[in-house]
């Protein structure tokens, strides 16, 4: 006889797969750390709050994923480097100053659209992971730089060690007055290019020459 009553048998009882669960939990960090760019491009000071609101989930369910503000910042540099890394991975030159010019603007162009974040983690404690994710540009710096003073092109009277670190002190620069200026993409990337080579030993005539060269054959 029917009772109208269901009884609920382990065949009816459903559960997510966890290939479902392992998809939905990748799906949500990635949501994450898309918030997590796109608020911080906005506000370098944003809280983890704003950022899982922008996300569309709960504070808890963000913590599920990251342990704190901090490890949300450490993905997103070990993202960024890795792309970086990745864009100056073909990038070569046998004219020395035309190769520094082209990491130049290579990295501008993986950082122009983030740069306060890029500001905020070359400045912030983040510094050293930083350091070491940006290691393969060093070595390419170092490359030119050491090529270009044994042939004449850049100064040869202070060590390429010494000068890959003022190039990228003089980046660093360039990157604050971008910010505080509110630098056009094309402007700061000139100027990044036209300072590095200068650091280098170039005079800034040439090295205008050289960034002009290398605008143009991006166009």
């Amino acid at each position: 006889m029917h009772t109208g009553v269901h009884v609920i048998t382990l065949g009816d009882m459903t559960e997510t797969p966890p290939r479902n669960r392992r998809r939905d939990a990748q799906q949500n960090r990635e949501a994450i750390l898309e918030a997590a760019a796109r608020v911080l491009r906005g506000d370098p000071e944003a809280s983890i709050d704003a950022i899982a609101s922008a996300a569309g989930l709960s504070r808890r369910a963000l913590y599920g994923h990251f342990p704190s503000r901090e490890a949300i910042l450490a993905e997103l540099v070990a993202r960024g480097t890795a792309r970086i890394a990745a864009a100056l991975s073909d990038v070569h030159d046998d004219d020395p100053a035309r190769h520094v010019a082209l990491i130049g603007t290579a990295l501008w162009g993986e950082i122009a659209h983030v740069r306060l974040v890029a500001q905020m983690i070359v400045r912030g404690p983040l510094e050293g992971a930083v350091a070491a994710g940006l290691e393969p540009i060093r070595a390419a710096l170092r490359d030119a730089v050491t090529r270009g003073g044994a042939t004449g092109v850049f100064r040869s009277d202070v060590e390429p060690r010494i000068v890959v670190r003022l190039v990228e002190e003089t980046a660093i620069a360039v990157l604050d007055e971008a910010v505080a200026e509110g630098l056009d993409d094309a402007s700061a990337r000139r100027l990044v290019v036209v300072a590095a080579l200068g650091v280098a030993g170039l005079s800034w005539r040439d090295a205008d020459e050289v960034a002009e060269a290398v605008d143009g054959d991006a166009r």
